[in-house]
């Protein structure tokens, strides 16, 4: 008699023993292989694609003198030439800015954001962008213009 209790409690731990470790595979391993196996595959497909590693931006008002609305279409081909042969290339597209001015009140203006990928971001490709940006400022007279490195934003003064 004693022999048979402990064989049933014997089977029934191993039991409970098996559906643990279906339990603990179906919900912690196979999961956690799935996530790596998808995030191996991901950059799998892009080795050995060529790729650029930073992004320089200029964010061109569309206003004069700070308030008054002009056509800023001269600025932005600039912008965009100028960042094409700095970089090899440049690519625009349209925003609205906005911010609480002295008035506590919302202020929107249009931008145009000019931008470029690079390969290689030195300090002297920096410094001709600062460059750029302080001449766009004084020319547009604006208190300050807008440049992002690498999702810094940075407003030239």
């Amino acid at each position: 008699m004693i022999k048979l209790k402990n064989k049933v409690v014997i089977k029934v731990l191993a039991f409970f023993i098996l559906i643990g470790l279906f339990v603990y595979t179906v919900y912690v391993e196979l999961p956690s292989k799935q996530t790596s196996t998808t995030q191996e595959q991901q950059p799998n497909v892009l080795k050995g694609q060529f790729h650029l590693d930073n992004v320089v931006k200029i964010y061109v008002p569309s206003t004069y003198n700070i308030d008054q609305p002009i056509d800023n279409s001269k600025y932005v081909d600039q912008s965009l030439e100028k960042f094409s042969n700095m970089f090899g290339g440049a690519t625009s597209y349209d925003g609205t800015g906005a911010w609480i001015g002295d008035n506590e009140k919302l202020v929107k203006e249009k931008v145009t954001i000019v931008y470029s990928f690079t390969e290689k971001l030195d300090k002297n490709k920096i410094n001709e962008v600062v460059a750029y940006a302080k001449n766009l400022k004084k020319e547009m007279k604006q208190s300050s213009v807008s440049i992002e490195v690498n999702g810094k934003m940075y407003f030239i003064k």
